[in-house]
């Protein structure tokens, strides 16, 4: 396979693996409140509350998806197996 399509299926595994890591922290999240609230809030106050756990979920999401791919971008040197989404690293345009 070429790069092209190495990217592309990477892509779309990460963004599967992204999605779910945030529905398992997102559950985790609401049953870590239910737990610890085991009576709950009234109904507004919930609703913020379930938002608020949700904008959690995206955010830890987003920073551990960020350090998983990092850590292993340089573990196994990905560069040489995918083409650059964004042009090239060093700044300079792509040329093809």
């Amino acid at each position: 396979m070429n790069k092209k399509v190495n990217t592309i299926l990477f892509m779309l595994g990460a963004t599967v693996v992204n999605v779910l890591m945030m529905i398992v922290i997102f559950l985790a999240l609401m049953l870590l409140y239910a737990w610890l609230v085991p009576g709950g809030f009234a109904t507004q106050l919930g609703q913020v509350i379930g938002i608020v756990l949700f904008l959690a979920a995206i955010g830890l999401t987003y920073f551990l998806y960020h350090r998983m791919i990092k850590f292993i971008s340089t573990k196994w040197n990905l560069d040489e197996y995918f083409d650059p989404i964004f042009g090239k690293r060093d700044g300079s345009p792509k040329q093809e």
